[in-house]
Order: C-alpha cells, then sequence, then structure tokens
C-alpha cells in the first residue's frame, strides 16, 4: 500500500485526496507522534511543528531504507524507483 504521513487533519487530508486525484492514501498524524517514535525530523514554522521532507520503504512493517535529505524533490520519485528496483 501506498500511503503519505503528514500532520494535517483527517478532513484536510480527504480534501486534498479527492481535489488532486491522488492515487494513494494519506495517514493523519497531527500531533506528529510517528515522528517522535521513529526520530524522524521536523522543523518548526508559524506555531506549529511539521514533518520534513523523507521518504520511509516499508516492508511488512520494517522499515527498510530512509531517503533523508529528499533533494533535489523534482527528481526523488526517480530515486525511490531505481532503488526499488535494485533491491
Amino acid at each position: 500500500m501506498r500511503c503519505c504521513t503528514s500532520g494535517q487533519p483527517t478532513g484536510y487530508q480527504r480534501e486534498v485526496v479527492e481535489r488532486l486525484r491522488l492515487p494513494f492514501a494519506m495517514l493523519s498524524d497531527p500531533g506528529l507522534r510517528l515522528a517522535d517514535v521513529l526520530g524522524l525530523p521536523t522543523f518548526d514554522w508559524q506555531g506549529g511543528r511539521l514533518f520534513k521532507r523523507i521518504t520511509l520503504i516499508v516492508r511488512d512493517g520494517v522499515v527498510e531504507h530512509v531517503f533523508y535529505p529528499v533533494f533535489p524533490p523534482d527528481a526523488h520519485a526517480g530515486q525511490v524507483l531505481d532503488w526499488l528496483r535494485e533491491h
């Protein structure tokens, strides 16, 4: 299953998925508990805390690979696909 996690509320994410016709689910984590448990990178902005761009390859509940930092963002999808083909 492909998905995306963000700190926005569930209603906002549902609207984004529908409006952009995203082919994946978005998981809501407004408290950024996943970041705290896994030690994921975050940053503070305008009084709130947000996830930094990161890609996790997870298979059977185990994190196999972490892409961080995600740079350049416009080439990142290709980097992930290359990694998946090699592994």
